[in-house]
């Protein structure tokens, strides 16, 4: 099932009994994840996502941004997101992308090409209007702190932003990558980009360095829950994410060209930071961070993200 967007997502938890919307006011700043993780440790029937829709600032304003947590903290929420009763299907279709059948026979050619029509038909495609950039915040008018981005454990070194998609192309041959990697908030318009060794971000990142010039980078928030799952997917390099997410969906991923980086983006995400790193640049301390194996990641050094502009829909979640 193809979610057109993130509302499309929601709606269909609430009328699947999995959702339950919190409007009393909270703060981004432990009290969130404080819900969050006693909801997602209770009996499956309990288990809920949950959406608070008043997330308020350290002086009580509200922020008007709804912040949805645990939406993916069941396995029949992350069947529901990627619409498969049997999750081992989607492997079955990574594995013929990567293992594909060479047909020797006409019979069998002829058999192969409603298998190729899938996959020409789920290639990403461009749009020039989208509804994630609805609203355009470039320069010093993009601030996180605009934003309700959560501190989650009491020991973290600060804000994070913990489910992004991160799109970077490589320097070289422009193959686009689409990874998952925390980001801590520094200040205003820069983060810290948590690009571990072995991941492809981070092979971008010293290919760029060797040629003397920054790597663009676009961070997409929300969308169809499919494309977080794709930023998470171990594929190969040669392997498009939203390729992939457009042959779970059965239906193309559409993107559009940031404003301020020549990268594509996913155009019904809810928030996109463009921006760049810098090869050249320092790298700055990173962490501690509450890991998902149940202990602090001590801190670390690690690039540093450059915001150029925010874009986002009028009312972003």
């Amino acid at each position: 099932m193809a979610f057109r967007d993130l509302r499309e997502f929601i709606r269909l938890l609430e009328e699947a009994g999995e959702l339950i919307r919190v409007k009393e006011p909270i703060s981004p700043i432990l009290e969130i994840s404080y819900f969050t993780d006693r909801v997602s440790k209770l009996p499956p029937e309990k288990n809920k996502a949950l959406l608070f829709e008043n997330p308020i600032k350290e002086d009580g304003t509200p922020y008007g941004i709804p912040v949805l947590t645990n939406a993916l903290g069941s396995e029949r929420r992350i069947k529901l997101a990627l619409g498969y009763k049997n999750l081992e299907d989607i492997g079955w279709k990574l594995y013929k992308i990567l293992r594909p059948e060479v047909p020797n026979t006409f019979l069998e050619k002829l058999k192969k090409i409603p298998e190729l029509k899938k996959l020409n038909d789920a290639i990403p495609k461009v749009v020039k209007r989208a509804p994630v950039q609805e609203v355009v915040k470039v320069g010093k008018e993009a601030n996180l702190f605009d934003f309700p981005i959560l501190k989650t454990w009491e020991k973290d070194a600060g804000r994070f932003i913990t489910l992004p998609q991160v799109i970077t192309k490589d320097p070289e041959t422009g193959i686009r990558n689409v990874g998952m990697y925390r980001m801590q908030v520094l200040d205003e318009r820069t983060t810290a980009m948590h690009w571990q060794i072995h991941k492809d971000g981070n092979h971008h990142y010293w290919k760029a360095k060797r040629l003397g010039k920054r790597l663009e980078v676009a961070v997409a928030i929300g969308g169809d829950p499919v494309l977080t799952y794709v930023a998470t997917a171990p594929l190969p390099p040669e392997v498009d994410e939203y390729l992939f997410a457009g042959i779970i969906r059965e239906k193309p991923v559409e993107l559009v060209k940031g404003i301020t980086v020549d990268i594509e983006y996913p155009a019904n995400a809810e928030i996109v930071l463009e921006g760049y790193v810098d090869p050249n640049e320092p790298l700055v301390t990173e962490g501690p961070f509450g890991d998902h194996t149940g202990f602090y990641t001590p801190p670390a050094k690690y690039p540093k993200f450059h915001i150029t502009a925010i874009v986002h829909r009028a009312f972003p979640i």
